[in-house]
């Protein structure tokens, strides 16, 4: 890949670039990079055509459809390298540093002794005739040189490492849902994604569970969108509290949330889906206008297991059919997949 984009060019066409890899289900690397690059620069029809008809109603790029959209419209190198050149780049700028700073030691411990060398021949012939002097003149001035090489590698590191960070919160504001605290839909899409790509036939299949929150439309009709608002975080506390380690909670849209369960077999799953539904069933949310609490603040959910072979999404429908069997059956309830 040949760019000739101004440093002020290439920045601009980072910033732009960043928010759109966070929003993918794809790892920040090089490859990605260079996808994002090349449709912010806008040079690249074909790709750029490529993109927006993958993500048109607001589907995402996963890993697989992003090397091909690389291998498609850009290879000139193959991800392998491009790979090896971001992660050898910053191993070459902390070993340059660690070298400058070596050689500026050096360089100050032989200024030293050249300068206690000129003080020990400053009466004598070979004292006078300059030589020392203009030894001593280059010898500082490589240790300036040296200093200042050193200074503008650490500049450059410390913009890299903060480049990270800004890559770091971009993806977290990105995948993060505002109201709820919980990730949202496309955190959750790479998370399962990620889930599914690490599982091994031999292994446990993931559970997911996923609830709805019930008449949520009535509580809104009845009390206000505020109050709404509340009991969606309220219901998303409980099942913060309620995840732990590799488990993953998000909001998956409106008053529907999903949890992934990596390590959880099925019977696992449906104790926890009966205890958030008794807790949110407990659980008395007051007014704010009032301070009076409101009763009848339920869940519905459904629950199943991963099945071999099959697609994310149809791992997804079948725990939303769950769901919505327990909304028939009277609400406020669990069903496993497959038992109605």
């Amino acid at each position: 890949m040949k760019y000739s984009d101004s440093i002020e060019k290439s920045a601009e066409y980072l910033r732009q670039a960043l928010p759109l890899m966070s929003r993918q289900a794809t790892a920040l690397h090089p490859v990605s990079y260079a996808v994002w690059y090349e449709y912010v620069a806008g040079n690249n029809s074909s790709l750029r055509a490529s993109i927006d008809d993958h993500t048109q109603n607001g589907a995402i790029l996963d890993e697989k459809t992003t090397a091909e959209i690389f291998r498609k419209h850009i290879a000139e190198l193959d991800e392998d390298a491009a790979r090896r050149v971001s992660e050898g780049f910053q191993k070459i700028m902390a070993d340059m540093s660690q070298s400058a700073s070596l050689a500026g030691d050096q360089a100050n411990q032989f200024g030293g002794v050249l300068e206690k060398w000129s003080e020990g021949l400053a009466g004598s012939q070979l004292g006078t005739d300059g030589g020392i002097d203009v030894l001593l003149q280059h010898t500082r001035s490589m240790q300036g040189s040296i200093g200042s090489l050193k200074g503008r590698l650490d500049e450059s590191r410390n913009e890299i490492e903060q480049l990270r960070r800004e890559v770091s919160q971009a993806r977290e504001d990105a995948l993060a849902d505002g109201l709820t605290g919980l990730i949202n839909r496309r955190g959750f899409d790479m998370a399962l994604a990620g889930c599914l790509s690490a599982f091994e036939a031999e292994e446990q299949g993931p559970s997911l569970l996923m609830t709805d929150i019930d008449f949520f439309k009535r509580v809104n009709d009845n009390y206000g969108h505020l109050f709404g608002d509340k009991v969606i975080r309220a219901v998303a506390q409980i099942l913060k509290d309620n995840v732990k380690g590799k488990d993953t909670a998000a909001r998956y849209g409106g008053e529907e949330f999903v949890i992934l369960l990596p390590d959880t077999p099925l019977e696992g799953a449906r104790h926890l889906a009966e205890r958030i539904r008794t807790s949110v069933e407990k659980f008395r949310i007051k007014r704010t206008d009032k301070n009076e609490a409101v009763a009848n603040i339920t869940v519905s959910l459904g629950v199943t297991s991963y099945r071999h072979g099959e697609s994310g999404s149809d791992f997804v429908a079948r725990a939303d059919a769950a769901l919505y069997a327990s909304k028939h059956q009277g609400r406020n309830r669990v069903t496993v997949a497959g038992t109605f």
